[in-house]
């Protein structure tokens, strides 16, 4: 295993801890803000690894927000005692980039509950997929196949592209911000194609599952290997 996988699997089982607090500290509860949740988390992150600096914004969402992707902004929202929500957080350790999604129910709602376990089954199955047939996937492939898998379980898939590249902070600013970097229907690139730089690439893989007459949906995403 080479000094980079090492380095962005470490920095991804760091984000997994910061997570598992999250739960044990019980931050997610009815009542908050998705506001003060976000700045609650921020606080543990820094309590624990002294983490301040973040490669991406740091998205809570809940309730009907959780039907918008990434590049949205909408307006914050109180959770409520029967709601579903996503967190999506990219902590950076020592200059490694993680990148973590995971949805929660409160309450016992089974229609909530599928659909947040639907959507960490659908990355296995895709994460095993991809495993099988990597030497011959573009970004296109992995999410036409994505998309459909949406359909499988039974939603709908609720954003443009299904993954992007992961590496040594800032990797946008080293890699750019085109086609090629996501796993995007228009990027025909190999995902197993070297960067600019004649390195090896490695993806982050997520998926964002929604039904969108009830306006809900669940995320999940993590490093692809």
């Amino acid at each position: 295993m080479n000094s980079k996988v090492q380095n962005l699997i470490e920095a991804q089982e760091k984000a997994e801890h910061l997570f598992r607090e999250i739960e044990n500290r019980k931050l997610i509860c009815a009542g908050i803000s998705e506001r003060d949740l976000n700045r609650n988390i921020y606080e543990l992150a820094r309590e624990l690894f002294g983490i301040r600096k973040y490669w991406h914004k740091r998205i809570v969402r809940a309730g009907s927000n959780t039907l918008f992707p990434y590049d949205e902004n909408p307006p914050d929202l109180i959770l409520q005692p029967d709601d579903i929500l996503f967190l999506d957080f990219g902590p950076v350790f020592e200059d490694w980039e993680a990148d973590i999604g995971k949805t929660y129910v409160l309450g016992d709602d089974a229609y909530k509950i599928k659909l947040k376990e639907d959507v960490i089954a659908a990355w296995e199955e895709g994460r095993d997929f991809y495993v099988r047939n990597q030497h011959d996937l573009t970004g296109a492939d992995f999410y036409y196949f994505t998309a459909d898998l949406a359909k499988k379980y039974g939603w709908e898939y609720g954003n443009e592209h299904c993954g992007h590249l992961i590496g040594n902070f800032p990797h946008e600013r080293i890699q750019g911000d085109e086609i090629q970097n996501y796993l995007h229907p228009h990027n025909t690139e190999k995902m197993n194609a070297s960067d600019i730089h004649g390195e090896e690439r490695f993806w982050i893989y997520e998926l964002h599952f929604v039904d969108k007459d009830l306006k809900i949906g669940s995320f999940f995403e993590k490093l692809l290997i």
